[in-house]
């Protein structure tokens, strides 16, 4: 068992190895062409904030929907439920979405870094050196806190995404005036996750901002 536990372990450490070289040779190719990595990261960045503007419209927009449903007082509760099922999935789409930019921020904020570490070994000069050293640990700083503000977006996501599953699938499964009245408790719990999330959703944008202006500077 223990073997099988070392040799899946070597196997992920292999594979994250081959990633970060293909990783590297990619924004290496861009690097040749006059595109560094330092103006990817920014773009990428950017594209996440964007990422995470619309997803805050499209859960807006979800729980909108969820609210027009628990107020439903007559008329066809298919076409309310047909509503909320495609803001769920818009929902769904738009938090992969952020995910995938998430993940493509890190991707060339991780090459950059180790391409600065290996720099700072051809440079000669202490003062110039150390003086590189110290802005590299700065701007790993600032994105260390800048990837976390949005890895917990990513996180806060989940529970609503789930949330707004849960209900309409319970609603599909039941579409008549009953359900709507069973899912009166889910509003107001929804719409404090909503909430929570724009909120973690600004923080990041908002710190997004800053390190951008940092990077430039």
């Amino acid at each position: 068992m223990v073997h099988k536990l070392l040799l899946g372990a070597t196997l992920l450490m292999l594979l994250a190895g081959c990633q970060s070289a293909i990783d590297d040779a990619y924004f290496s190719m861009w690097d040749k062409i006059g595109v560094e990595k330092r103006d990817i990261l920014v773009d990428r960045v950017e594209d996440a904030q964007d990422s995470q503007k619309e997803a805050q419209e499209e859960f807006a927009d979800a729980l909108e929907e969820f609210s027009a449903l628990i107020n439903f007082d007559g008329g066809e509760l298919q076409d309310v439920y047909e509503e909320l099922s495609d803001e769920y999935e818009d929902s769904k789409a738009s938090a992969e979405e952020v995910s995938e930019r998430i993940d493509a921020v890190e991707s060339v904020a991780n090459s950059l870094f180790r391409e600065w570490e290996s720099e700072l070994e051809a440079i000669g000069n202490a003062n110039l050196k150390r003086d590189s050293a110290s802005k590299l640990r700065t701007t790993r700083r600032n994105y260390d806190g800048l990837l976390r503000s949005m890895r917990r977006v990513e996180s806060s996501m989940q529970p609503v995404l789930a949330s707004l599953q849960d209900n309409v699938l319970y609603l599909k499964h039941n579409l008549n005036a009953n359900a709507v009245n069973a899912l009166q408790g889910e509003l107001s719990t929804i719409k404090t996750d909503v909430d929570a999330l724009i909120k973690e959703m600004n923080a990041a944008i908002k710190q997004s901002d800053e390190f951008i202006k940092t990077i430039r500077s």
